[in-house]
C-alpha cells in the first residue's frame, strides 16, 4: 500500500467528474525537483517530456499531471501553472518565476460522456487539495474513467484505475503512482493470477491469451483482437504514472528511474507497451534525504540500481493497486464485481 506523499517533498491531489467519468491526479514538488521520463508505448499523449530528458538544459519541474479526456486533458497544464504561478513557484528567469508542469493523458472518452473532459478548473482545484497524506486510490482523479482488457473491444473490457504503493530501501523512500488504462489484461506479477482484463460477462470468464490464439488458428475473435474488426481504439489505451524518490539523483539519474519503473508494469500488464498504447512513466527526484548519495561512481550505481528495482517492484504493485479497489462505472465491470460473482 503506502502513499506518494510517503516521498517528502511530494503531494497528491485530485479531481474527477463522476457524472462524465473523467478526472485529473497531480503530483507537486512545489520546492522543486529533477525530472525525468520514459516513454514506451506506441500512442501516448504528453505535455514537455522533451523538457525532462537528460540531454535538454533544465533539470527541474515542479509538477506532473496525469489527466483523462485524451488530448483535451493536456490543458489541465494551464490550471496547475496558474496554481503554482500565484504562489510564486517556478524556474527563476527574470523578471517571471515559471512554473514547469509536464503531464500525460489516457483516453477515457467512451465510458462516461465524450463531451466531458478534466477542464484547467478541476486541475486547479486538484493543485490546491494537494496533500501528503493524500491515499486515494481506484477509480478517482485520472483512474475515473480508465478501462483495461480492451484487446476485443470496449464490450469486454472492465474497470481500471489508480494505484499506489511506496517503500524504502538503503535509507530511501520510493513510491510509485499508477493509472492503469490498458489494452491489455492485468495479472498480479507473483501468482500469475489474472485479475481484470477482457471479459464475457455473459459466460462470466476471462478471455486470456485469445489475443495469442489467432497463430493457433483461432477464430474472428482472435484474429482481430487489437481492434481493426471489433473497435479497440487506436491509441486509446495507456498507463501513466510517476515513481518518486527522495535521493539526490542527476536528470541522468531520474531518467534511468523512470525506463526501469517501466519493466513493473510489463510484470503485471500482457501484453503491454503495443502500438495502441500511450505507456509513459515519469519519475521525480526530490533530494530531500538526510542520505546523501555516494560521489563514487561504482557505489552510485549501485544504488541507483536499487531503487530502480524497487521503483519496479512498486510500479507492478501499483498496477495491481489499481485494479483491485477500482469501482464499476460507465456500465464497466470492476474486479470486485467480478470476484463477488456480479
Amino acid at each position: 500500500m503506502g502513499c506518494m506523499g510517503d516521498v517528502p517533498g511530494l503531494k497528491v491531489g485530485h479531481a474527477q467528474d463522476l457524472s462524465g467519468i473523467t478526472g485529473v491526479t497531480v503530483i507537486l514538488a512545489e520546492d522543486g525537483a529533477v525530472g525525468g521520463v520514459s516513454v514506451l508505448g506506441g500512442a501516448p499523449g504528453t505535455r514537455e517530456t522533451d523538457l525532462l530528458r537528460p540531454s535538454y538544459t533544465v533539470d527541474v519541474v515542479h509538477a506532473i499531471f496525469l489527466a483523462g479526456g485524451s488530448a483535451f486533458g493536456l490543458d489541465c497544464a494551464r490550471g496547475i501553472v496558474q496554481y503554482l504561478e500565484e504562489r510564486g513557484v517556478g524556474l527563476s528567469v527574470p523578471p517571471a518565476r515559471i512554473p514547469l508542469v509536464a503531464g500525460a493523458i489516457i483516453f477515457d472518452l467512451d465510458i462516461g460522456d465524450s463531451r466531458a473532459r478534466p477542464t484547467p478548473e478541476m486541475a486547479y482545484a486538484a493543485a490546491s487539495g494537494a496533500r501528503a497524506t493524500d491515499c486515494a486510490r481506484g477509480s478517482v482523479g485520472a483512474g475515473t474513467g480508465a478501462t483495461v482488457g480492451k484487446l476485443f473491444g470496449r464490450d469486454f473490457a472492465m474497470k481500471g484505475g489508480l494505484g499506489v504503493a511506496s517503500g524504502e530501501i538503503e535509507g530511501f523512500k520510493v513510491a510509485a503512482l499508477v493509472v492503469v488504462n490498458a489494452a491489455g489484461d492485468i495479472y498480479h506479477p507473483e501468482s500469475g493470477q489474472i485479475l481484470a482484463g477482457a471479459y464475457d460477462r455473459k459466460e462470466r470468464r476471462f478471455l486470456a491469451g485469445g489475443f495469442r490464439a489467432g497463430a493457433a488458428g483461432g477464430g474472428e475473435k482472435e484474429l482481430f483482437g487489437f481492434g481493426f474488426g471489433l473497435g479497440t481504439h487506436f491509441g486509446g489505451n495507456t498507463t501513466i504514472g510517476v515513481v518518486g524518490v527522495d535521493a539526490a539523483l542527476t536528470k541522468e539519474e531520474v531518467s534511468r528511474l523512470a525506463l526501469m519503473a517501466q519493466a513493473g508494469l510489463a510484470r503485471a500488464i500482457r501484453p503491454v507497451f503495443t502500438p495502441y498504447d500511450g505507456d509513459t512513466m515519469f519519475a521525480l527526484a526530490t533530494g530531500k534525504s538526510s542520505r546523501r548519495m555516494p560521489d563514487q561512481r561504482g557505489e552510485r550505481s549501485r544504488l541507483l540500481a536499487a531503487i530502480g528495482g524497487l521503483g519496479q517492484e512498486l510500479a507492478s504493485r501499483a498496477v495491481v493497486d489499481a485494479v483491485v479497489h477500482a469501482d464499476g462505472l460507465g456500465r464497466v465491470p470492476s474486479a470486485k464485481e467480478i470476484l463477488a460473482g456480479g
